[in-house]
């Protein structure tokens, strides 16, 4: 099997890779196989905890006449129903899992406390981190690098539908050039999209290193944290 690289990692779903190749919504055995590679990590003594986007609902620069707060909230809430139906997938396959929400709503998750957080993490239970920081104007990426800070995660594994980072976007242009290996300062200098500037700048800021691999292959969660060699690495 190998032994695992990290023993607390943050794993960054997007809410596209919910969707699958549906494109909209939650794709039932998409979520299932992500579950059960949730599974296989913990197995191997690994701490988890994910922050989910909610792309695959709402986006808050959808709202193109929607006053900007009003559509980041609408997005915020995207994320607790994919991080309830991620909480529901790895509960039927016996992995205990909370959701922490940093906008309050008891009836239905856990707010967001940093140290009860940690707490569950030491006890193996899977913690997901949803609606985003609470806050407009900040993305899903940015509270993936902002929870990884707080609970000291290892590395962050970002999970996209691109299995790499390109120079250029590889669906639209045959000739993108792929990194195996970049760092914050030059991802911010080329504005590769990979995560936006906060987010790059806050896991620079911390020296939390970025893995970026595509969801496409089953193992991929595994194999990253066992650091076998895929996708992107981010570092200083």
């Amino acid at each position: 099997m190998g032994k695992p690289l990290y023993k607390r990692i943050l794993l960054k779903l997007s809410g596209e890779a919910l969707a699958g190749s549906k494109g909209f919504g939650l794709d039932t055995e998409t979520i299932n196989q992500i579950a059960v590679q949730i599974k296989e990590v913990i197995r191997m003594d690994v701490q988890v905890a994910i922050v989910v986007g909610g792309g695959n609902f709402w986006r808050g620069r959808s709202g193109e006449s929607m006053d900007r707060t009003t559509a980041d909230y609408m997005g915020m809430m995207a994320t607790v129903i994919n991080g309830l139906a991620l909480q529901d997938a790895l509960e039927n396959i016996d992995v205990i899992t909370r959701v922490q929400t940093a906008i309050e709503m008891r009836q239905i998750a856990e707010p967001y406390i940093r140290r009860r957080a940690v707490r569950h993490l030491e006890k193996n239970r899977v913690v997901i981190f949803a609606a985003g920081t609470g806050n407009p104007y900040f993305s899903t990426d940015t509270t993936a690098a902002l929870r990884a800070a707080e609970i000291e995660a290892e590395v962050i594994l970002l999970a996209k539908k691109v299995d790499a980072v390109y120079d250029k976007d590889p669906n639209q242009n045959d000739d993108a050039c792929k990194f195996d290996d970049v760092s914050y300062i030059e991802i911010l200098n080329r504005g590769l999209k990979v995560m936006d500037s906060t987010a790059t700048s806050l896991c620079m800021d911390n020296k939390i290193p970025i893995k970026v691999f595509g969801l496409d292959d089953p193992g991929n969660i595994k194999k990253a944290v066992l650091g076998k060699s895929l996708g992107t690495y981010i570092h200083s």
